[in-house]
């Protein structure tokens, strides 16, 4: 195979508030952690199991940066793509250390929020301030026949109430 591909996908809950902080450039970087979670039955004792891993995530977007601050809290669930980096360091006893995360860079990588305000869509669909949900019209074919689609008045729905399932 040529080439290769670093891509990281999770959907999964905030851990705790995101942590939001700038450099001394100017540029701001937003941590936060992921939980995911497998669920099984165990099969010799039929006892319901779970396993969470945790996920650390940088991003680095000024974009995605600032919704984060706006919309995101701790138990948030995520859709997260980015790439996995792992970056070295010295700590103050001079030990050096490594962490291993998920990073949202400048250009690349891919954060929506699945719940919410945002209605679960992305950040490029900024969530609309206005407390009014927003109406969709039916568009009409470009074929022969049909004109009744035309005559339809628009149908609104309220995007507050609960889904059933």
């Amino acid at each position: 195979m040529a080439g290769s591909v670093n891509k990281v996908i999770l959907i999964g809950n905030v851990g705790r508030d995101p942590e939001i902080r700038s450099t001394q450039d100017g540029m701001r970087i937003c941590n936060l952690s992921i939980a995911t979670s497998e669920n099984w039955r165990d099969k010799a004792s039929g006892e319901r199991k779970e396993k969470t891993e945790w996920h650390r995530v940088a991003v680095f977007n000024d974009r995605l940066v600032e919704v984060i601050e706006r919309y995101v809290k701790k138990g948030a669930k995520l859709y997260i793509e980015g790439t996995l980096q792992t970056r070295k360091w010295t700590d103050k006893d001079n030990q050096e250390r490594y962490t291993t995360e998920v990073v949202l860079g400048r250009f690349n990588g891919q954060l929506t929020m699945l719940d919410g305000r945002s209605g679960g869509e992305g950040f490029s669909d900024m969530p609309d301030e206005s407390p009014a949900p927003r109406a969709s019209t039916p568009r009409s074919g470009g074929g022969g026949g049909g004109g009744s689609s035309s005559s339809r008045a628009p149908v609104s729905h309220d995007l507050d109430d609960e889904i059933p399932f």
